[in-house]
């Protein structure tokens, strides 16, 4: 069976916001708020939302702080992968990974295909966890939160989904860490 089980029970996570930009405001930032809303509809807890200037070393000190929260058990940051001199999201958290997940930038990219074609080539969407924390960057476009979200992320988040998620095996991601 693959999709949602609805006999198992829901385990609602708590997942942090990170837009990337050096020109969005809790106003105008239209990802941010998208995947903040996205999440909690979907049950989740919205943690933390904060927006970071394109920083290697601002970006790399929000997401240590929220990955040091023990209640944060994952991190989606919108904004910084593309290829302009100011992207520089991947530069800043792939060092940090202690398991990249190559699966989602593979699937983002297929879903973002289906409606931008080639385009999609233009993105460094990643995934990845630090520690017990699951971090995935997505475009800073509301199309392509929507494409992550509702393509991946609401499915690997929910601890419903079959054959296998993300949340089943939160309380095995520490296992021999000293």
């Amino acid at each position: 069976m693959t999709g949602i089980d609805e006999t198992l029970p829901f385990i609602p996570i708590e997942i942090a916001i990170m837009t990337v930009s050096d020109t969005r405001t809790q106003k105008d930032d239209k990802s941010g708020t998208l995947l903040g809303n996205m999440l909690q509809e979907a049950g989740h807890t919205l943690a933390d939302q904060a927006i970071v200037r394109d920083d290697i070393k601002d970006i790399q000190t929000q997401i240590k702080s929220w990955v040091e929260q023990p209640s944060i058990d994952a991190i989606i940051t919108t904004g910084g992968t593309g290829f302009t001199g100011r992207d520089v999201t991947p530069e800043a958290l792939t060092p940090l990974f202690d398991k990249h997940i190559d699966g989602f930038s593979a699937l983002f990219h297929q879903l973002s295909y289906e409606k931008i074609g080639t385009s999609t080539i233009q993105s460094r969407a990643c995934g990845g966890l630090i520690k017990d924390t699951f971090i995935f960057c997505v475009p800073g476009s509301p199309g392509a939160c929507k494409d992550a979200w509702h393509g991946i992320l609401k499915y690997q988040l929910d601890s419903r989904h079959r054959p296998c998620n993300f949340v089943e095996i939160m309380p095995r991601l520490m296992e021999h860490k000293t």
